[in-house]
């Protein structure tokens, strides 16, 4: 699943607006927005924000692109 599926689903099942997430993580909503539609990054404190607003392990941001480094690494030796 992408960032951006599992990010909106995780918040809708919290019943709250990107404004709700954005407020009690104490960024701006459109940097929120950025990062749920996948077209930004979170920092590492973006990420333990929003994490903790949605209550996830806030690692899960930069899981994906680990396991895709690794794969790469991989598939160029």
């Amino acid at each position: 699943m992408k960032l951006k599926e599992w990010l909106t689903k995780l918040r809708l099942e919290k019943d709250m607006t990107q404004d709700d997430v954005a407020k009690n993580a104490d960024i701006p909503r459109t940097t929120y927005s950025s990062i749920e539609q996948g077209r930004r990054r979170p920092s590492v404190e973006n990420a333990m924000r929003i994490a903790s607003v949605l209550d996830f392990e806030w690692t899960l941001f930069f899981e994906n692109e680990r396991r895709e480094l690794t794969h790469k690494k991989e598939v160029s030796k």
